[in-house]
């Protein structure tokens, strides 16, 4: 008697540890649980990266976005957009590399995300406009830094100074080039509006550029004038951004080619902007990775400083910047040609850029 109830005893209170060990554990994990969830998000690991780095890429042909720095620099990745990436550590206890790729690695002319993102060879790709339609199945965007400044254009042939397709065509029967891998996208031509119309594109047919020089925005336009194509679907500000008088010694374009707009060809419409969601981006990555939780904090803090401010200002992008304390007033009143609809400009095609005619 006194041995079974010595065992009884003994096993209450062996239960009894064990309920109450399992309630420690249990404990001990959501306190686990609790203070991850209040450390922030969890910068994704990438095989053969430092924990906690986080590596953002471009490519170098984009100014003044993505683009080399000096030579007396060494040639380092610079533009607005890595300049922006480095900043976060003024305002994140963040660590970010900037590494170069070409942009087929991010995002290929197939319109599908490129293999070096879906492999997670690097967590982004930088600057990128995040724009309706297919990217959307592929990808996630961080955070814009400019604001929805990246107007589409469509660009077609002067013949005797006069556009071979009036912006009133509803372009119907006419062969459409592409700039492949880039913003706007394909689909993204059935989404604007014609402002010269009021009504949508339609009937025309997409075709690929059948030059191949190394630079898709300059194979696009080649195609243009070769007459394989009689418009063209581009970044409304691109023959500005590609002309001499804004090269830089890493771009690989012909900048006299861009300098034929206004008499070689000319945009007949601008300032299309209902195919962007946000401006450009800090950076694209693949989906659900996770990246944009991480960003998306140090980037509003960043644009709150003084130093984005003065990268708005070097990189002359103040009036797609967002204003903070330090901008000055009416910083980003001024509306350029590229990001005004024809309907709002002078007949005629005017420094290339033409209104409803």
């Amino acid at each position: 008697m006194k041995f079974s109830f010595a065992v009884t005893i003994l096993l209450i209170i062996g239960c009894t540890h064990g309920k109450e060990a399992k309630r420690r554990l249990k404990a001990k994990k959501g306190l686990k649980k609790s203070a991850e969830s209040s450390a922030g998000p969890t910068i994704p690991t990438i095989p053969g990266v430092k924990a906690g780095n986080v590596i953002l890429s471009q490519y170098i042909d984009y100014p003044p976005y993505a683009m080399l720095g000096e030579a007396e620099d060494d040639f380092p990745l610079s533009g607005f957009g890595a300049e922006v990436a480095r900043g976060l550590e003024e305002v994140c206890d963040i660590s970010i590399t900037v590494a170069q790729t070409d942009w087929g690695n991010c995002w290929t002319s197939e319109d599908k995300i490129g293999i070096g993102l879906a492999r997670g060879e690097f967590h982004g790709c930088m600057t990128y406009t995040h724009t309706a339609g297919v990217r959307n199945r592929f990808l996630d965007f961080s955070a814009p830094i400019l604001s929805v400044n990246k107007a589409a254009g469509i660009i077609t042939r002067l013949k005797d100074g006069v556009p071979v397709i009036s912006g009133s065509s509803d372009l119907s029967g006419i062969k459409v080039a592409d700039v492949l891998g880039w913003a706007p996208t394909a689909d993204n031509l059935a989404i604007v509006t014609n402002t010269c119309t009021g009504e949508k594109f339609s009937g025309y047919e997409i075709v690929k550029p059948k030059e191949v020089t190394g630079n898709e925005n300059q194979d696009a336009l080649l195609s243009l004038l070769n007459g394989d194509a009689d418009a063209l679907w581009i970044y409304a500000d691109q023959a500005y951004n590609y002309g001499c008088a804004n090269k830089s010694d890493s771009d690989t374009h012909d900048c006299t080619l861009w300098d034929g707009l206004g008499t070689e060809f000319a945009y007949i419409h601008s300032g299309m902007f209902d195919f962007v969601r946000a401006g450009t981006t800090l950076a694209m990555s693949k989906k659900g990775s996770g990246l944009p939780e991480v960003l998306d904090p140090c980037i509003e803090s960043f644009l709150k400083t003084e130093s984005y401010y003065e990268l708005c200002e070097k990189y002359e992008q103040t009036k797609g910047c967002f204003p903070n304390e330090f901008f000055p007033a009416g910083a980003d009143s001024e509306k350029t040609e590229y990001n005004t609809p024809p309907n709002e400009l002078p007949s005629g095609c005017i420094g290339g850029y033409c209104g409803c005619s």
